[in-house]
């Protein structure tokens, strides 16, 4: 099992910017695809971005296409999460997840197996 711990949550005014970090500890990180999601209150979580365990192609939800990139970097056990452009409506908890099985596309919403304990990101109008 693999833990994830979230970072570089907080509060932005809209059309402004944030990066996400999530950092892997436990099981292997590389060979395993990672994604991003989001919880805002009242919804049900989405998938966000996935990015495959080469680090190309990546995947984005049409909402945030163009506004968010995912990033990886084995070597540091890290993803990351570029918020560009952000948007009230991108107010959510966000978590980092990796992908149960190995050597999967990324391309969500399922088969991510071990979740985050999320970061929250506001933002004002």
């Amino acid at each position: 099992q693999v833990q994830l711990v979230e970072s570089g949550g907080g509060l932005v005014q809209a059309g402004g910017s944030l990066r996400l970090s999530c950092v892997a500890s436990g099981r292997s990180f590389s060979g395993y695809a990672m994604g991003w999601f989001r919880q805002a209150p009242g919804k049900e979580r989405e998938f966000v971005a996935g990015i495959s365990w080469t680090g190309a192609p990546s995947y984005y939800a049409d909402s945030v296409k163009g506004r968010f990139t995912i990033s990886r970097e084995d070597a540091k056990i890290t993803v990351w999460l570029q918020m560009n452009s952000l948007k009230p409506e991108d107010t959510a908890v966000y978590y980092c997840a990796a992908e149960t099985h190995r050597y999967g596309s990324g391309h969500g919403p399922n088969g991510f197996g071990s979740w985050g304990q999320g970061t929250q990101v506001t933002v004002s109008s």
